[in-house]
């Protein structure tokens, strides 16, 4: 994605007013032309000037009015007018710079946005329309060439920025089907591990002679681990359900191995081991969490703890502390990572990565039914916050 396609994302009012700044700009640029051409007024510059108003104000974000409605409109008005022109009485002077830049507009709009077969029929009639303009006038000379060169870059470039988002998507898609893979592949040594665990407490009260007590102990522990089990299933069978069936996109380092489930007890070490080559790691847990947290929310709260050091090292080169803390919230556990970094780390091209170690994170996440955001913190620095439902 472009910066500037990435800055409009992220502040929408903005580019909004700024697009409607745009069309008042065209708009006074249209106004001015028809006040020029009313020194010699005909039916057929009326036209051009209702023609330029008319696509002027189909470029403008109308809100409730979607893009293609306003894109078709814009093309059907134009066409009407520059065929009725060429074909009737052609004015003397027309320069219609203000409609040919609205349909620029436009076209890189729906270049951008519209579905592919959608975008493939009125693309041309938007970009041809644009060279089309200064066609009505008797002398189009210069104008025509360029309005026909602007159409042809505007053009190009639109498409370029959609293949690029769509590799992205594509991409982004792989890494969050991987990530299912992961954690269905987690979910299922969690759900081994508890019938594991209640076959063996059953083996135990059968060659046993065990009283009622201990009886009822195992018959507890029997049904803890049981439900767990369950539980564990049905998010396994959730995610699968939810995989929509790009899995032969993911890449292969994610194949199933026989690698234990990471936890709480190996964030320490995490935190150590990283804390020996950058910098000082300070560590929170909530008391008595690890014995009351499941597995599977315990193995995701490590993966986002490790991709967010990851991150720290890769993009937090003035950082000289990082906090993380666990501690159950009424939402279940909140895992928040924080730095006071302020500049990037000078990466190679093949160090930097492509940016899909949050949003696998986030996909992790949300599969568990919580959510994950990352950004600058307020009093400086970037900070992570996952909340997991337990």
């Amino acid at each position: 994605m472009s910066p500037l396609a990435t800055w409009a994302r992220r502040h929408p009012r903005a580019a909004d007013w700024i697009r409607l700044l745009l069309c008042l700009v065209l708009l006074a640029l249209v106004t001015f032309e028809g006040v020029v051409l009313a020194r010699q007024p005909s039916p057929p510059h009326a036209a051009v000037w209702a023609s330029g108003l008319l696509v002027c104000l189909s470029a403008a974000p109308w809100p409730g009015i979607p893009l293609l409605a306003r894109a078709w409109f814009a093309a059907a008005t134009t066409w009407t007018v520059t065929l009725l022109l060429i074909f009737g009485n052609r004015p003397v002077i027309v320069w219609g710079a203000g409609e040919a830049i609205a349909l620029l507009v436009l076209l890189s709009q729906v270049l951008l946005r519209a579905p592919a077969r959608t975008a493939a029929v009125l693309g041309p009639l938007l970009g041809l329309g644009c060279m089309a303009a200064p066609v009505r006038d008797s002398s189009p000379g210069r104008f025509t060439l360029l309005f026909s060169v602007l159409a042809v870059v505007v053009a190009a470039y639109s498409l370029l920025l959609r293949l690029q988002a769509e590799h992205r998507v594509r991409e982004l898609r792989a890494v969050r089907t991987a990530e299912r893979l992961e954690l269905a592949r987690e979910l299922h040594d969690l759900v081994a591990h508890h019938v594991t665990g209640i076959v063996v407490e059953a083996r135990a009260a059968r060659f046993t002679h065990v009283g009622a007590d201990r009886a009822a102990e195992i018959f507890g522990r029997i049904e803890t681990a049981g439900g767990e089990a369950l539980g564990s299933m049905r998010r396994l069978v959730k995610i699968l359900r939810e995989n929509d069936g790009t899995s032969a996109a993911a890449p292969a380092a994610h194949t199933p191995d026989t690698a234990p489930v990471a936890g709480l007890a190996d964030i320490r070490e995490l935190t150590q081991r990283f804390s020996a080559t950058g910098p000082p790691v300070v560590l929170y847990v909530e008391q008595g969490l690890e014995t009351r947290l499941p597995g599977h929310v315990a193995a995701t709260a490590h993966r986002i703890v490790l991709e967010a050091l990851t991150n720290i090292g890769k993009h937090a080169a003035t950082a000289t502390a990082v906090r993380i803390g666990l501690r159950t919230v009424p939402a279940g556990l909140e895992v928040r990572v924080a730095d006071d970094g302020g500049h990037p780390a000078r990466l190679s091209e093949k160090a930097r990565g492509g940016g899909y170690g949050l949003a696998g994170m986030a996909e992790r996440a949300e599969a568990l039914g919580g959510s994950l955001t990352a950004g600058p913190a307020p009093e400086g620095g970037w900070l992570v916050t996952a909340t997991l439902p337990v």
